[in-house]
Parts: C-alpha cells; structure tokens; sequence
C-alpha cells in the first residue's frame, strides 16, 4: 500500500525486529485504517471508495475477484547484472540511494549482502526512463497478521507507479493490492508468491508516459512484471499516480524518474538490484 496521502492518513512508521530467513518478526501491529473496512468472503477492503473506470469495481473492492494461485521456481534468482547494466545494490553499500524523507543517507541497514528496509523510503539518486529492472525480495515471517499487514512495501517506478510488494502467500487481500497489482489499479494475473522467508524475484520492463507541451496525456506509462517465472502483468497501461482509496491520475512528468522502494512498517530484505536502460523502437 502507498503511504503518501498526508490529507487521507498519517502513516506511523516503526523499525522492524530480527529479518532472519527462519526467525518469526515481532514487529509492532499499525494502527486500525481511519476508514470502514468491508469483509467479503475472509477479503478486507473498501466499498465506499470511488469506482475503477470500467464502472465495475471500487478501488481495493474487497468482491473483486482474487488472482489464481500458480506455483513457481527459480526462475532469475541471482541473476547476474548483464555487462551493461547498472548496478543498484550488489550487497556491499546503498551508495546509489537516499532517504525519500530526508535526502540524507538511507535509513536501511545493510548485513549478510542484503538490505533491510527500516523508517523510511528510499529513492535511488539516478533516474531513469524505460528500463528494464530486476530485484529480489524477501518477506518476513509475521505470524498473527493478515492482508495488507503482512509484509507490505512496493516498488515505485519513477518513483510514483507502484508494483505492490506483499506476502501474498496463503493471505488474502483486495485484488488490487497483491503481491505483483498495479497498487489500486490492476491486480496480478496470478498469485505467485513463494512462502515467506523464500527469496522472490521480480523482472519488470517499464515505459514511461509521455506529454505534450500543455501537459496533456500521449501516452500512458506501461509495465510488464515476472514474478518468479509468471508473467503477472501484461504490458500493463498504468492509469497515473498510484496511491491508497483512488483511482490513479496522471502528473505530468518528465522522461526520467527515480526508482523507490517503500518501508511501511515491515522490514523486508531486498538483494540484487540493477536496471538496464532500454530504448523504445517503434518500427513495424
């Protein structure tokens, strides 16, 4: 879940304990959503938001239909960077990164090769256009919690449009919302989370959107994710901003944006970061 709605909540932000692939967290609960949660079939979510625009759903509708359940393998685990690809995080320092809040040196800490997200987001000092990213990702094991509780961060490309980081594993939650949505806007294909304390990867091939000089709308931002060997968005059209209760609207921006990836009281490791910037040809 995206967290930067000042005006809608006040997100309380907390450390995370022990990330240890095999030690259960104790990591304090967030506080209740300020807003009514609907219940519909174990789902938890919202129906007083407004409607997606295909009119046929609210944003984190609680009735939307889940994702199926596809099982994975290792696909791109450890994958090495190719040779012209640069480097984000290769387990030594979070050099190319700053604190989202502060722009000073990032909160998180860094041990055993991974990182570990801690107190704020986090925002590489690069930006980038199209691309193509990979990262890995390790969820904490949280017993007790549920849905949107349980392990949540996100990927944020040009820092705005979020690819929903979750434990997703036997937990449900509102479709747009899961491990591998476009946050608010386009669940997954399909559900393909690995247990957590199990490393994950996600290969994502993103294009930016673009502008015209008044700053209206060309061309929307597309996103193609693999998760763990599943195609779990299809050259995606992004419908704007992602955020928390509405539906995504558009920013102008720029050809280029930094990459976030987001603390929202969980302390989930990240390792093998890299990006490859990749052009655009469009010939028949």
């Amino acid at each position: 879940m995206k967290k930067q709605i000042p005006f809608l909540v006040a997100m309380v932000l907390a450390v995370g304990g022990c990330a240890s692939q095999n030690v259960a967290q104790t990591q304090p609960a967030p506080s209740k959503p300020p807003f009514p949660e609907t219940i519909i079939n174990g789902v938890a979510g919202f129906q007083d938001t407004p409607m997606q625009p295909n009119g046929k759903w609210h944003v984190h509708d609680p009735a939307r239909p889940q994702p199926p359940v596809v099982s994975t393998g290792n696909f791109s685990q450890q994958a090495p960077p190719p040779g012209d690809a640069i480097v984000l995080f290769d387990g030594t320092d979070l050099s190319q990164w700053r604190d989202k809040k502060t722009g000073g040196p990032v909160p998180w800490r860094v041990e055993d090769g991974i990182a570990i997200s801690a107190k704020n987001d986090i925002v590489t000092t690069q930006e980038f256009g199209d691309m193509q990213l990979h990262l890995e990702f390790r969820e904490p094991v949280l017993h007790g919690r549920e849905g949107q509780d349980r392990g949540n961060s996100g990927v944020f490309l040009m820092g705005r449009y979020e690819i929903q980081v979750l434990d997703c594993y036997h937990n449900l939650t509102y479709a747009d919302g899961a491990t591998g949505g476009i946050y608010g806007q386009h669940p997954p294909l399909a559900n393909a989370c690995r247990p957590p304390g199990e490393w994950q990867t996600y290969d994502i091939v993103f294009n930016v959107p673009h502008f015209d000089a008044n700053g209206t709308l060309l061309t929307p931002a597309y996103a193609t994710v693999i998760q763990n060997g599943v195609v779990v968005q299809n050259h995606q059209a992004i419908r704007g901003d992602t955020n928390w209760r509405v539906p995504g609207t558009y920013t102008p921006v720029g050809p280029t944006g930094p990459l976030a990836l987001q603390y929202h009281n969980n302390s989930v490791a990240f390792r093998n970061i890299w990006v490859r910037p990749v052009p655009v040809v469009n010939e028949p």
